[in-house]
């Protein structure tokens, strides 16, 4: 139809409010793209659309309802600029989390120059808090990659996972997130180029070290799935890996964000099975992204299929943490970010009305 239609007509019903223009707007154009339109402009074919609108005032979420804990990595907090480590804990508790992952570096509570007595003052104060410390993260692994081509480099790596996994125990985790290695480091500048196959005797080298420590500790040693880093990038590659050391102490950390650039979490996680020992949900977005962390989005706000991933994990028997992870606190009001996130997670787990 053409302007023409309105200009012969007299209507006497009242202007559609926005909000019912959005509303018709909204259902005209899933019709049509799930009907498809004859030459005449009749709808044929009249095929219901997979997802339904919601009505007005519901609260959608998934009608499935999951028993993984809600857990949120530090990095989404403005620690240690503005927020202590505890105010983080009471924030995160305050939003509904059951766990925080922490991160270990150079120079913050959680460093080599921390102290086992202050170590585990962190995981007491959790505690008293009411929150569970879902591992231990690190970008440790990049400036000190397991498999440079430094032996003094590699050293350093070794004693840093080391701590690390000591640190771990320390605050009452099981969990620590390991970086086996990498062929090259593209955000990295002046990355080394390693070949694959020195890359993979290394990481299984390295790796090997650690597990006698991680049994005395019962900590275990997950590998985790890296974009751009050149190795173990498909799940046979992983699946290899792991089982190569047939010690229940090496698991996997699987990142569902990190694989997005080229490939779908949901593929993955089957695979996986009963290999995965620890999750981090980043959310990606394939629309218009420049294939670094920038990409990476608040959850929810990207391209993943959240049903089919969360269905994958259950089929698993997966029951552990779903660990948010982002790296850009909110500038303003950045508390914001935590009760999005948990609110996401609690769409995603089927939890809450």
């Amino acid at each position: 139809m053409d302007a023409s239609f309105f200009q012969d007509r007299q209507v006497d019903q009242p202007l559609l409010t926005r909000r019912d223009a959005l509303r018709w707007s909204a259902l005209w154009g899933i019709a049509a793209a799930g009907a498809g339109c004859s030459a005449t402009g009749e709808l044929i074919s009249a095929k219901a659309p997979e997802t339904q609108i919601a009505e007005e005032g519901a609260t959608a979420r998934s009608p499935k309802k999951y028993k993984m804990k809600k857990s949120i990595n530090l990095w989404a907090f403005p620690y240690p600029q503005r927020m202590s480590l505890e105010e983080c804990f009471k924030l995160a508790k305050s939003a509904g989390f059951d766990a925080v992952e922490v991160n270990y570096d150079l120079e913050s509570d959680l460093s080599p120059k921390a102290s086992e007595k202050e170590i585990r003052a962190i995981g007491d104060m959790a505690r008293k808090i009411g929150i569970e410390i879902s591992g231990v993260c690190s970008f440790l692994f990049w400036p000190y990659p397991l498999t440079s081509n430094d032996p003094t480099i590699r050293a350093k790596s070794a004693e840093i996972a080391q701590k690390m996994l000591l640190a771990a125990n320390w605050l009452g985790t099981k969990n620590l997130l390991v970086v086996p290695g990498a062929v090259y480091i593209p955000w990295l500048e002046g990355s080394e180029e390693v070949p694959y196959h020195v890359v993979d005797k290394r990481a299984k080298e390295a790796v090997a070290k650690m597990i006698p420590l991680a049994e005395k500790h019962d900590v275990y040693l997950n590998i985790e799935n890296i974009f751009f880093n050149g190795y173990l990038l498909s799940p046979p590659e992983m699946v290899s890996f792991v089982d190569h050391f047939n010690s229940d102490r090496v698991k996997v950390h699987f990142d569902t964000g990190n694989i997005m650039p080229f490939q779908f979490p949901e593929h993955w996680i089957p695979m996986l099975g009963k290999r995965i020992g620890n999750i981090h949900l980043k959310e990606y977005s394939k629309k218009g992204t420049d294939f670094t962390i920038e990409s990476f989005r608040p959850l929810l706000d990207g391209t993943t299929d959240w049903p089919s991933v969360m269905g994958a994990l259950e089929d698993t028997g997966y029951e552990s943490y779903l660990t948010f992870e982002y790296f850009h606190p909110y500038r303003h009001y950045p508390e914001a970010l935590i009760h999005h996130t948990s609110d996401s997670l609690d769409r995603l787990l089927g939890k809450g009305s």
